[in-house]
């Protein structure tokens, strides 16, 4: 791990994983606060790092400390879940010899009833002897390859910082140095205009990813859709529509781009033609291992919800009644679902789940 300023997280984090690993390596790069305290009551194996604005040389600082077969790395505000522990440990226990890395689900966020709306894959466990390389000074990434297993191994994010600008300003920094930035870098600095909410400046930086045509696939594909949002805040409703359906050109439609086009069309009051991109997102059929961000809204609930508006506006409440039910299979006591049983029971529709 590499910390600074973590006395919040760092130790419900070391707590989650202390009977899973066999060593903990923390690598300091300038807490002023009680992190190396809190480290302390884990392991000795603490290190001073001088921080140069370079989160790919600290973290493969701290992996040179590593004497284990296998390295796991966690960021201060990951956990592994008590279930998740014993999926770990079981892993240990039976992970093929040949294995080079293991990838495992991050869940990222979460709505108010603990349903995971937000996750993607990270390489998270890799084998010490292949010198893997981290890479990037933001948003840094590890460079694996070889033979990959998908473990059902869960690590959960609780970010309990705020949002800062600190990322933003190290792209600023060395925009302003001169530096030429990747394909990677490009995207990723976007994602941080775009997290500021400066859209316009978010925007420049997406179309630039998308011009060079060599970044990875699955960035290609959220690019065209946060692109769009941008136009969208921009007041460009045409054009987002149109930077929406770029990403198809790239390979079938995702259930993220078909909301977006379908929410587009509810703006403008076009419900016929928001019910189609709905139907076909609640059509689509979840990714097993997806490897990109995943809003898990748009592939379960939040097609069968908004096909209910459409169908209402539309004048066909039955319709509207059954979609309202499907989605009330994912998110039962939903207020919005609530709600909306309420009004078609009170137009005489009874309710009945769905199993469609």
């Amino acid at each position: 791990m590499i910390v600074k300023n973590e006395e919040e997280t760092l130790e419900r984090c070391l707590s989650s994983v202390q009977g899973c690993v066999d060593e903990i390596i923390i690598i300091d790069t300038g807490s002023k606060d009680r992190t190396k305290e809190i480290a302390r009551q884990f392991t000795d194996r603490i290190y001073d790092f001088e921080w140069i604005d370079d989160f790919s040389a600290a973290r493969n600082f701290a992996f040179q400390k590593a004497k284990k077969e296998y390295i796991l790395w966690l960021d201060a505000d990951d956990i592994l879940l008590p279930g998740d522990a014993d999926k770990f440990l079981a892993l240990k226990q039976s992970l093929p010899w040949q294995t080079d890395a293991v990838s495992m689900v991050y869940n990222l966020a979460f709505d108010e009833f603990g349903h995971v709306t937000v996750s993607l894959r990270r390489n998270r466990l890799v084998k010490r002897e292949r010198g893997f390389r981290w890479i990037g000074v933001v948003h840094e990434y590890l460079e694996v390859f070889g033979a990959i297993e998908y473990a059902d191994v869960c690590v959960t994010h609780d970010r309990k910082h705020t949002q800062t600008s600190r990322n933003l300003h190290l792209y600023e920094k060395k925009e302003k140095e001169g530096k030429k930035f990747s394909s990677r870098d490009l995207y990723y600095y976007a994602n941080e205009l775009f997290d500021h909410q400066q859209w316009a400046r978010s925007l420049r930086k997406y179309e630039q990813f998308l011009e060079l045509k060599d970044g990875w696939i699955e960035d290609i594909i959220n690019a065209c859709g946060r692109a769009a949002d941008c136009l969208h805040k921009l007041g460009n409703l045409t054009e987002a529509k149109a930077k929406a359906l770029l990403a198809f050109a790239y390979q079938l439609p995702r259930a993220e781009n078909c909301c977006r086009l379908g929410y587009y069309h509810m703006e403008e009051s076009d419900y016929v033609s928001a019910a189609y991109w709905y139907q076909m997102a609640a059509s689509l059929e979840k990714p097993l291992h997806p490897q990109a961000l995943l809003q898990h809204a748009c592939w379960t609930w939040l097609p069968h919800i908004q096909l209910s508006v459409c169908y209402n506006k539309l004048g066909q409440n039955e319709r509207a009644n059954h979609h309202n039910e499907i989605a009330a299979t994912f998110i039962p006591q939903d207020s919005r679902i609530l709600s909306n049983r309420a009004f078609f029971q009170g137009l005489g529709i009874v309710s009945s789940a769905s199993t469609t």
